[in-house]
């Protein structure tokens, strides 16, 4: 194996990581700074000019915060827990291209991802399944009642979305015809995949707030009751650790959003200008954390029985029912005519109608039988 390629690995893979703990500090501000609009409030804004230095004070609040265990907890899962938390959401973009062309640094062409693998799209599947072990471990591990609750209730949650979650991956592989991002980005040139398939992108939106526990989905730490869920043991950088793994995940699940189905790096003069690759994809990170914050602000916590019934008996059939589409409409577009494929957007717009229909009239129902 080429040594120099390996030291380009490390490197890449090393930045990558120092911009997704940056990313983490100024997304917490981001997000108050958000909410703060919405909810026409103010926000922090005395540590620095319009609070820029408050995610430092934070940290430096958190590093110097008293460390507790409990007496009967499980101290080697328990120091471990937070880092199995963290680390899925770390390693999850190595497979997301950040621009159409190579840089020539130091007297080599870089390439803008760190791997660039034929199954990019199974290997983001399977490390978002390990991430629902660190918090069924960090509820475990605390040998309380209230942790374990919530441990299991997020493990019940992820599992229940993920499957639908994978099943919105499979729209856009059948789309580009490949489970390469670069190769999925290069199939998007003409038309987004959000285009083609919107029903396909709101399953993927929805389901990646369920598996980042982010609300309306937030069950697994519903404060009233369960105290803070699974991570209620936990103080000073242990804490940090599981903060940092949702919000390192909600960075990383919107730049593989915007990959699958919002384009990518493509954007207008992106053939002529290519270094505008990574400013596109980062405006449409951004967009998209914006998306989750306004709907953190704007949408109540669902009662957990509604949440999974919800994924179970929408968010699965619907998913199925896209797939089916889909592929429906991608054979008729190659064996008759071309303009068949945009069939799929019409067929999955009536189906997610119907969806809602049937979802309305199921709670009316409930609400009469209440009567």
């Amino acid at each position: 194996m080429n040594f120099t390629l390996v030291i380009e690995w490390l490197a890449k893979g090393f930045v990558w990581v120092l911009v997704l703990l940056g990313g983490f500090a100024y997304l917490t501000l981001y997000e108050r700074r958000a909410l703060a609009r919405i909810q026409v409030r103010i926000g922090p804004n005395r540590a620095g000019w319009q609070g820029i230095l408050q995610p430092i004070a934070d940290a430096i609040k958190l590093i110097f915060k008293e460390e507790l265990m409990p007496a009967q907890a499980d101290k080697l899962i328990f120091f471990l827990a937070p880092v199995v938390t963290l680390v899925p959401a770390l390693v999850i973009t190595a497979v997301v291209p950040w621009g159409p062309k190579p840089l020539h640094l130091f007297g080599r062409d870089i390439t803008l991802y760190i791997a660039d693998i034929n199954v990019g799209v199974l290997y983001i599947m399977s490390v978002t399944s390990i991430a629902v072990y660190g918090i069924v471990l960090a509820g475990w591990s605390s040998n309380n009642k209230y942790a374990m609750m919530g441990g299991l209730r997020s493990s019940a949650q992820m599992v229940s979305y993920e499957i639908a979650l994978g099943l919105s991956f499979v729209s856009a592989i059948l789309l580009a015809g490949t489970m390469r991002m670069t190769g999925i980005v290069e199939a998007q040139k003409t038309n987004w995949f959000v285009l083609l398939q919107p029903v396909g992108t709101a399953i993927f939106l929805i389901a990646t707030l369920a598996e980042v526990n982010r609300a309306p989905f937030d069950m697994p730490e519903a404060e009233q009751e369960l105290t803070a869920g699974y991570h209620v043991e936990y103080s000073g950088m242990k804490f940090a650790l599981i903060f940092m793994a949702e919000y390192d995940k909600m960075i990383a699940i919107s730049a593989i959003g915007a990959t699958l189905f919002f384009g990518g790096y493509n954007g207008p003069f992106i053939d002529q200008f290519p270094w505008l690759g990574p400013i596109y994809i980062f405006l449409k990170i951004v967009l998209l954390l914006f998306g989750m914050i306004w709907v953190r602000a704007t949408f109540p916590r669902i009662r957990y029985d509604r949440l999974m019934a919800f994924g179970w008996k929408v968010m699965l059939p619907l998913s199925l029912a896209v797939v089916f589409i889909t592929a429906i409409g991608i054979i008729l577009a190659q064996e008759v005519n071309a303009l068949l494929i945009w069939l799929i957007p019409v067929a999955s717009l009536l189906a997610g109608f119907v969806a809602i229909a049937l979802m309305y009239r199921t709670l009316r129902r409930k609400e009469y039988a209440r009567a």
